[in-house]
């Protein structure tokens, strides 16, 4: 059963978030909180915590996975990204958005939509996944946590435990989380496309 780990959602203690950072590098699958939703999360080079997280979300191999990105800087590594879109991605992170973007050759071909060579990512704004970051010091692979039949995310931490507790390793709870997932936003084209309308208002004026 997955252990669960308390902490503040706006001043997470560090070493709650060291607790949390070390299971992902020891291969575990966390459960935590983010600006839009609770999320699934492991390790960029973890395979075996990938593939296991699309047996529990039931998805294919056509389902975009999330890289979680601490800024800009880090994106640009991973995706392919002209100055108008980063001045638009500038516009809008950190924030409860995903945006689908060329991948680079960094990301490894398991995590690319399959035909099309994308990715998803974003760079969120909750102090509690910032911490996680910046802590674990590069990327963290990431899908919202909406179970199998289900329209909307799980928000209570003891519900998660209770429903997938059995397979994952941790659940770092924060609160109540948002019922709304990220707002996605495809800019492989000449225009941007939403894909999902979720907590993200776009096109939106800061």
């Amino acid at each position: 059963m997955a252990q669960s780990l308390t902490v503040h959602a706006n001043n997470p203690q560090a070493r709650i978030i060291g607790q949390a950072v070390a299971s992902l590098r020891r291969g575990g699958i966390i459960a935590y909180p983010t600006d839009s939703c609770y999320a699934l999360g492991c390790c960029l080079d973890n395979k075996a915590g990938a593939d296991h997280i699309r047996q529990i979300r039931k998805l294919d191999h056509n389902h975009h996975f999330t890289l979680l990105c601490r800024d800009l800087s880090e994106l640009g590594t991973y995706a392919v990204v002209d100055n108008p879109t980063y001045r638009m991605l500038k516009h809008l992170t950190p924030g409860p958005y995903t945006f689908i973007l060329r991948a680079t050759r960094e990301v490894p071909r398991r995590l690319q939509h399959p035909k099309r060579h994308t990715i998803g990512l974003r760079v969120p704004d909750h102090p509690v996944t910032r911490g996680l970051l910046e802590h674990l010091g590069e990327p963290m692979m990431s899908i919202s946590l909406i179970l199998p039949g289900m329209q909307e995310p799980e928000t209570e931490p003891e519900e998660i435990v209770r429903k997938i507790g059995h397979t994952i390793d941790l659940v770092v709870d924060s609160g109540l989380g948002s019922a709304e997932p990220t707002t996605v936003v495809d800019l492989t084209g000449a225009e941007p496309v939403i894909i999902r309308q979720g907590k993200g208002v776009f096109p939106v004026e800061k």
